[in-house]
């Protein structure tokens, strides 16, 4: 059993989202003001569903007053669907979307598979095309000799390896990597996967293509 909370100005979506999920024998709480919602209250639980769309301070916004205290996943219930609301939701940490209206057992499966997640053992490496992260210490290497990568390279060649085969674009990955209100533009992407090629290319390695005319991807091929 999980302890959830869901906040949303809606007393009909509230009840919707407790009688669902209580079903599988979660704790739910729900709140329809986010403003007197501290980090501390929300590190009680185990997940956050919060609406994008609320008076007062939105979804976005408490996500991201929280976001550095409380690690447990947040997803956003939402109407929204253009790229650009997703794009500043994953850039304030969001783990998912469940956009309205969804069925109540889309509803469930979702919050249950991020719950499972969770719950697995941590991962400490990852291999991908030849190149050893050792995502605690935030390093690469090949071989056993370490890449000499910056930290925003780092970064980059992380996300983009656990994520191996998916493509994004620019604005996409400059959001996950940096964050929503990082200084600097996507145009910085660019000139960082330059650089990282330059260094994985010295050990004949070249795991990141060029989707044209998208963006960037790890490519599938390469996972081992």
């Amino acid at each position: 059993m999980a302890k959830i909370l869901v906040v949303d100005d809606d007393a009909d979506m509230r009840n919707l989202v407790y009688t669902a999920l209580t079903r599988d024998g979660h704790q739910v709480d729900r709140e329809e003001n986010s403003t007197q919602l501290s980090p501390a209250c929300c590190r009680q639980y185990d997940l956050l569903l919060l609406d994008v769309m609320m008076p007062g301070e939105d979804g976005f916004s408490l996500c991201r007053r929280i976001r550095r205290e409380v690690d447990c996943p947040i997803l956003f219930l939402t109407a929204k669907t253009e790229e650009t609301a997703l794009v500043q939701g994953f850039g304030l940490g969001a783990d998912d979307y469940i956009k309205k209206p969804f069925s109540l057992a889309e509803l469930r499966a979702r919050v249950n598979a991020h719950l499972r997640r969770e719950m697995r053992q941590p991962i400490h490496t990852l291999h991908r095309g030849g190149v050893c992260f050792d995502l605690q210490a935030k390093t690469a290497s090949v071989k056993d000799q370490p890449l000499s990568f910056t930290k925003g390279e780092y970064a980059i060649c992380e996300y983009l390896a656990l994520h191996a085969g998916q493509v994004f674009t620019k604005e996409l990955l400059y959001e996950a990597v940096f964050g929503f209100d990082a200084e600097g533009n996507a145009s910085a992407i660019a000139e960082h996967i330059k650089n990282i090629r330059a260094k994985l290319k010295i050990r004949d390695l070249n795991p990141i293509e060029t989707v044209w005319g998208v963006g960037y991807k790890w490519q599938k091929e390469n996972l081992i």
